[in-house]
């Protein structure tokens, strides 16, 4: 069989022609799992593993799985979810694992992972591959069900859905005729692939984890391509095929993630999903990402630099993504409509558009699946969708201007530049200035039905994921949020700027259903409210709050502070504090689990993977450099001793009593001996 790789045309092969030679012990690991190395590239072999050495797989109800051969099953020593294995063998004995590394399990994967950090993997994002598999998988069922593809996910018996409208769930079969019908058409299922399946493409995949997981989890695939710039990566991820038995559907690739998404931009090479989860910006693949997806396509994007795109770098946050953020309350929110905004802002230049299917917040990092279709007559649309954002830095309230308007005419559709500002010189709540951000994404940031899809398929079977209970809190809470508003206030927001204690969420919620809004919480933040109320109306709230039972010493107050100005204005709105019962959204009276507290230290982003491997004192490297600029300490004998960019230069004047850090004087003294 002839794999075409870029330029070279190699046969499937397990030779290793690269230069690098035997001597490194990961090379020496690839004869017999299919890999030819030319230059740099890594080819898979996929006819490389023989019949009777296919792994099958066994799925438990507690969502774990195994992988054995029928004639043996491996003895691993489990050890906090990962089986240290020096010199053993792999589950189907063909694979030797390397002297120190370990097999992580996650699903139904199970995945051999070097011991120093020289490939990127980070458990807290099981959350995130767990979504995904449920989201890609939803996605594959609509898809296929117009071609008479009938997908099977191991432990779903039936479809249930899931209403937040009652108490309860309510639980309905498929209708009798679906089921013959269902009976008759073509079955897709795990593990195998599909003729007329999705292909899949994760353009940053480093261990392999994700792409090895929707080989295994996800039914209805054609194809899983694994890619990844780095050679030690590609490697990886070609073994951890081999090891889980799927190296006919899995497919390694080393190659730069953009040049190999702009060499499949034609129309019969072009991917039905690509998944990018970079160690940081997404915003070097965006451009090729959007072309490289089939029209109709799914696009899942995580964007880890919460930094930028939180408003503590807003011109950093334009040169990425076309938008300026800032500080507020609601900026969670806000980088989701920052990066929707990029992804339809590159989309348009190609006469293409996005549709955001689910848009979510969670711990350190944001996570959109979108789909892209052509289409020049909507991709107009494009103007109208976006809009700049005023805030107060005083009192925190906001208004938005769309960047242009569209006016139904018949038939037709008449584009014009949209009329503002929306605000004066100055807030007329508080008087302070207005900061401008944006432009943003301002339509609605889910789909509601296909996000009930997923609930439900999740509810239905909840031994499938590892983390199932939190995402059936978190898409429950997406599918009771309000569509058309974008942006929320917080409860402890409002009253620090009047100076007073918090109402209670069900209070502050009933008096705007009592005053004939409507209300909602926010997956984005616990403390959220989100209401098509104006900016008045909630002053006004607050105004009733403290002169009703919370009174506020108003000659305390600065006359030209925020509470000041607020507080001195009598409210036209009347509140009632009255709880009501549908004040009390369904998730949060089902205690279902919404926002999850860390469950250990140092729960968040992990170290870039390094060719050399992580320093084993990482840890206390961390803790000893935290807060370095605030507090710098004067005893720098606790101080890890180790060379500065100087010594390993020449240039440092300590010689052989160089450190990490030097005392100012003690370097100005030596400089002047010198001199």
């Amino acid at each position: 069989m002839l794999i075409r790789t870029g330029h070279w045309i190699r046969s499937a092969a397990f030779s290793v022609l690269s230069s690098a030679g035997w001597r490194d012990p990961l090379f020496r690991a690839l004869r017999g799992t299919g890999i030819a190395v030319q230059r740099g590239l890594w080819i898979m072999d996929v006819t490389g593993a023989s019949e009777d050495q296919q792994a099958t797989t066994v799925v438990r109800c507690d969502a774990t799985a195994e992988t054995t051969t029928p004639t043996e099953t491996p003895a691993e020593e489990e050890v906090n979810g990962s089986a240290s294995v020096p010199g053993g063998m792999d589950r189907d004995g063909t694979t030797e694992l390397l002297p120190g590394e370990t097999v992580v399990k996650e699903g139904k994967a199970a995945i051999l992972f070097p011991s120093a950090n020289e490939v990127f993997y980070n458990p807290v994002q099981e959350f995130n591959r767990d979504l995904t598999c449920a989201v890609i998988t939803e996605y594959a069922r609509e898809l296929l069900s117009q071609k008479g593809v009938r997908l099977v996910v191991p432990g779903e018996k039936e479809r249930v859905v899931v209403s937040l409208s009652e108490e309860s769930q309510e639980m309905e079969e498929v209708q009798e005729g679906e089921q013959k019908q269902g009976l008759e058409a073509p079955v897709a299922v795990v593990g195998e692939p599909c003729e007329q399946g999705l292909r899949v493409l994760e353009g940053l995949a480093a261990s392999g984890l994700r792409s090895v997981r929707f080989a295994l989890e996800v039914p209805g695939l054609k194809s899983v391509t694994a890619n990844d710039c780095s050679a030690r990566a590609a490697a990886l991820i070609a073994r951890n095929a081999q090891y889980n038995g799927i190296s006919h559907l899995l497919k390694a690739s080393q190659r730069d993630a953009s040049i190999l998404m702009y060499e499949a931009r034609g129309r019969k090479d072009r991917y039905d999903v690509i998944d990018l989860d970079p160690y940081g910006s997404p915003a070097p693949f965006v451009d090729a990402a959007v072309q490289a997806v089939s029209d109709g396509g799914l696009l899942c994007v995580t964007c880890t630099d919460m930094a930028v795109m939180a408003g503590n770098c807003g011109e950093t946050c334009y040169n990425k993504y076309g938008s300026v953020s800032i500080k507020a309350k609601y900026c969670h929110e806000m980088a989701l409509r920052i990066i929707l905004h990029s992804l339809d802002q590159r989309a348009g230049v190609y006469q293409r558009y996005i549709e955001p299917l689910l848009s979510i917040s969670a711990d350190f990092y944001i996570r959109v699946f979108v789909r892209v279709r052509t289409g020049q007559a909507k991709a107009k649309h494009s103007a109208s969708k976006q809009a700049l954002v005023y805030n107060c830095v005083g009192c925190g309230s906001f208004h938005l201007q769309r960047m242009g308007k569209r006016i139904c005419q018949g038939k037709n559709m008449k584009y014009t530049a949209a009329t503002g500002p929306p605000v004066g010189p100055s807030c007329e709540h508080c008087g302070q200035r207005h900061q401008l951000g944006g432009p943003i994404w301002a339509e609605p940031i889910h789909n509601t039905e296909f996000v009930q899809k997923v609930l439900s398929a999740v509810s239905g079977n909840p031994s499938r994921f590892g983390t199932s209970r939190r995402i059936e809190g978190m898409l429950s809470m997406v599918t009771e949020e309000l569509e058309d508003v974008p942006f929320y206030y917080t409860l402890d927001g409002l009253s620090s700027t009047v100076r007073c204690n918090t109402p209670s969420l069900l209070q502050f919620r009933s008096a705007l259903l009592h005053a004939g809004y409507r209300v909602s919480l926010s997956h984005a933040c616990k403390n959220a409210v989100k209401t098509d109320a104006p900016p008045s109306a909630i002053w006004d709230i607050m105004r009733c709050w403290v002169r009703k039972n919370h009174p506020v010493k108003r000659e305390k107050l600065s006359e030209t502070s925020p509470a000041f100005q607020i507080l001195s204005t009598e409210p036209n709105l009347q509140a009632c504090f009255t709880v009501r019962q549908d004040a009390n959204p369904q998730s949060r009276r089902r205690q279902l689990v919404r926002f999850q507290e860390n469950p250990h230290a140092n729960w968040g982003p992990k170290a870039r993977a390094r060719a050399g491997g992580a320093p084993p004192d990482l840890d206390d490297r961390r803790k000893q450099l935290q807060n370095k600029r605030k507090k710098p300490t004067a005893d720098t004998s606790n101080l890890k001793n180790f060379p500065c960019k100087k010594f390993r230069q020449g240039l440092c004047s300590q010689g052989e009593d160089c450190c990490y850090s030097h005392e100012p004087q003690q370097e100005k003294d030596t400089g002047a001996t010198m001199e």
